[in-house]
């Protein structure tokens, strides 16, 4: 039987998207192969209580004693990515004539240069699934000169992890165009597979009756800098409509500014809230609109895994995002939303007041669009049969 070892930066019981990726991988790959999932102890996001209950699986899975870094700062997210990558290098070294293939969703750049290393070095074809593209969306977020330093110091190594890859798999065609371009690697060594959820989870919920008369505007996910959630609270202030209530729910480095700036508002329409994977379902089920808000840049080199969750919810978005972005194209086609440019709060606000004002009839019809969409282009089966399959492909005969 042949051995696939999956690299996984974050895997259950930590509830993240990228987690449930790696799961459903292991799930499907191990009905006919011997799956080794590798993967920290679980710290995301950071102030989440894991259960201590292990669960009997069909696939193994082996923590790493590598160092964790749950929260937010630049150093301890290096040294997270640097110790996790050599301890799978470690494993793969003394696993390497049992390996046959080796997926790889990990932290860059480290972690993901220690293991496509390795797996070059003993002749083991790796598949790179790469959610967000380094160094720019850290360096963005850096004072000018350190911004054009970070880059030249790191993006030859970034282009030298996928060189080392045998697949890449990108999560946006504008992804993939823009690695492609910027690091001078062929378009055809690059697969789009989109980030799925539990397709089922949402299509099979029954909506209860509507308990409050509240229009209700909703953000779900992790309350970090890159969302721009505080932006949010600050145009829904300004909003004119009465009945209507904002709900943010999820955790993450930024929530203890977003719930400080919403108690200095002293509006008290806006509601904070935790949430578990299997809750999300039924707490999108409440909302009226969905809110995808993101910093400026973000959305031009990442589509939030978030975005398919709210679509099979059957809600309009409104997504604060650049034109010609995946997040924006995908509205667009699915005539499912509304597109504001990042950080406008004023258009932010006009957008929420626009959306309330549509007929009731109108707004179920952008509901509809949206998960008629999510099924066709960015369900589970269809991406993750499509993945699964690019994996097996590498299998040594």
């Amino acid at each position: 039987m042949s051995r696939v070892v999956i690299v996984s930066a974050v895997f259950p019981p930590e509830p993240l998207v990228t987690a449930m990726l790696s799961r459903d991988i292991a799930e499907r790959l191990s009905v006919t192969h011997q799956v080794t999932v590798l993967c920290p102890e679980p710290t995301r996001p950071q102030g989440y209580h894991f259960s201590k209950k292990k669960d009997k699986l069909p696939y193994e899975v082996v923590h790493l004693p590598s160092f964790t870094s749950p929260g937010s700062k630049i150093i301890g997210r290096l040294r997270e990515s640097i110790s996790f990558g050599k301890y799978c290098a470690k494993y793969i070294l003394e696993h390497k004539s049992d390996i046959d293939v080796i997926y790889v969703n990990t932290w860059p750049l480290f972690a993901q240069k220690e293991v496509v290393k390795a797996a070059k070095k003993y002749h083991i074809p790796s598949v790179l699934h790469v959610q967000d593209i380094y160094p720019e969306s850290i360096a963005k977020k850096l004072p000018i000169v350190l911004n054009k330093m970070t880059t030249k110091i790191f993006l030859p190594m970034d282009q030298s992890i996928l060189l080392k890859a045998t697949l890449i798999l990108g999560i946006s065609n504008s992804m993939i165009d823009y690695l492609s371009s910027t690091r001078r690697v062929h378009r055809s060594k690059f697969e789009l597979i989109r980030n799925w959820q539990d397709d089922n989870a949402f299509v099979n919920y029954i909506p209860k009756e509507k308990e409050s008369e509240d229009f209700i505007f909703m953000y779900v996910g992790s309350i970090a800098p890159s969302a721009g959630v505080e932006n949010v609270i600050k145009a829904y202030n300004k909003l004119l409509q009465r009945k209507t209530k904002l709900i943010i729910a999820g955790n993450g480095p930024d929530k203890a500014k977003c719930v400080q700036l919403a108690n200095d508002l002293n509006n008290e329409s806006i509601e904070f809230l935790e949430v578990s994977p299997d809750e999300v379902p039924e707490l999108q089920s409440k909302a009226d609109v969905l809110i995808l808000p993101l910093k400026k840049g973000i959305a031009q080199t990442a589509t939030p895994s978030k975005l398919t969750a709210y679509l099979l919810s059957a809600k309009p978005v409104i997504a604060c995002v650049e034109d010609n972005t995946d997040v924006a194209d995908i509205i667009k086609e699915g005539e499912c939303g509304i597109i504001v440019p990042p950080e406008e709060i004023d258009l932010l606000k006009d957008a929420m007041e626009e959306i309330c004002k549509l007929p009731k009839e109108k707004i179920l019809q952008m509901g509809l669009n949206s998960r008629e969409y999510a099924l066709k282009e960015l369900s589970k089966e269809v991406n993750l049969t499509k993945l699964t399959g690019l994996i097996e492909k590498l299998i040594p005969n």
